[in-house]
């Protein structure tokens, strides 16, 4: 073999070798999280936060993980079609919210791992077996679960309207742990000086009667709990508030910039950022059933001062200087 040829084989031969070795190394796994939502596409917050926390772990979307979602649209009827939807495309692991989203992945799945960001009182409502051994499919966040948390929106109401003496309560009927926290609440009502008035809305079209019975009774503020479906009507429901002249205070921020007074909760985007935790650690092999149910550390008072003035209320100062956020 002459010199020229033996130098163009070599040649081709270094140039295919890499090629080849690529070519017999394993494809990189590419892994498909399940998103079930009640809420609308809108809420992006979430899903922003969620990808936060996977860029955190190393995870990049649209690379080596896909985030298949799932809206219902404030539509509860629509969650156990949609949760089977996840289920035939064979997603690694649900992601929900709040319990009737995990109640609907769990009742079309009892393999696929399902990690909740909002579960309120877990046990008790037969999601998990312990907080400390879940024992199932299902792992994640409890959320709202204490009466100190349930009270202290009482509280704040009331050192913003020291003469509160009758106090609404808006729930949504259809979910169970929204019966099981008024329960809460109206005991813990009496021991602060209150008297609740609950009254029940299951969408935008029972609002105005709910308003009215509250306006009749002579509530002079209200708390709303919460729930996906109360929350895509804030905005209808804040408008309603303001003209009724009701304080209003509730769980999570995006209800106060939507115009509620005020707002004491769990840091909800924190909850899903610290979700993609869960979510890796089941891409590497853990079990929803040895991974212990998580409370949240972080909780965040928000308030809006433009209710406050149209309202023609006075926040106090010590109020204000403890607010996280305060919307002007």
């Amino acid at each position: 073999m002459q010199r020229r040829e033996f130098i163009t084989l070599f040649g081709g031969t270094a140039v295919m070798w890499p090629l080849a070795a690529r070519a017999q190394q394993p494809a990189r796994r590419v892994y498909r999280v399940g998103w079930l939502s009640l809420s609308s596409a809108d809420r992006s917050y979430a899903i922003i936060a969620f990808e936060e926390g996977l860029r955190s772990l190393g995870y990049r979307v649209g690379e080596n993980v896909v985030i298949e979602r799932r809206f219902a649209h404030g539509e509860m009827e629509r969650l156990p079609a949609l949760a089977a939807e996840l289920v035939r495309l064979g997603v690694d692991v649900i992601v929900t919210g709040f319990n009737p989203i995990t109640v609907a992945a769990m009742n079309a799945t009892t393999t696929i791992p399902i990690v909740m960001t909002g579960g309120i009182d877990p046990v008790s409502a037969g999601l998990v077996a312990s907080l400390a051994r879940p024992g199932g499919n299902v792992t994640g966040f409890a959320v709202d679960a204490g009466g100190e948390i349930l009270a202290k929106r009482f509280e704040l109401l009331k050192e913003t309207l020291p003469n509160l003496s009758r106090v609404g309560i808006l729930f949504n009927p259809d979910i169970a742990a929204t019966r099981n926290r008024l329960t809460s609440m109206t005991e813990i009502a009496p021991t602060l000086g209150l008297t609740t008035i609950p009254v029940e809305a299951r969408g935008l079209d029972a609002l105005e009667q709910a308003f009215a019975i509250m306006v009749r009774e002579r509530a002079q503020a209200f708390v709303m709990q919460g729930d996906s479906v109360l929350f895509n009507h804030r905005s209808q429901i804040a408008e309603m508030a303001l003209k009724n002249r009701l304080p209003t205070a509730s769980v999570q921020r995006e209800l106060a910039e939507a115009g509620f007074l005020l707002t004491y909760g769990a840091d909800i985007r924190d909850l899903f950022r610290r979700s993609a935790v869960f979510v890796d650690k089941i891409f590497k092999g853990a079990k929803p059933a040895d991974l212990p149910v998580e409370q949240p550390t972080k909780y965040e008072l928000v308030i809006n001062l433009k209710t406050a003035k149209a309202l023609g209320l006075e926040i106090p100062p010590s109020l204000l200087t403890r607010a996280d956020d305060v919307i002007e």
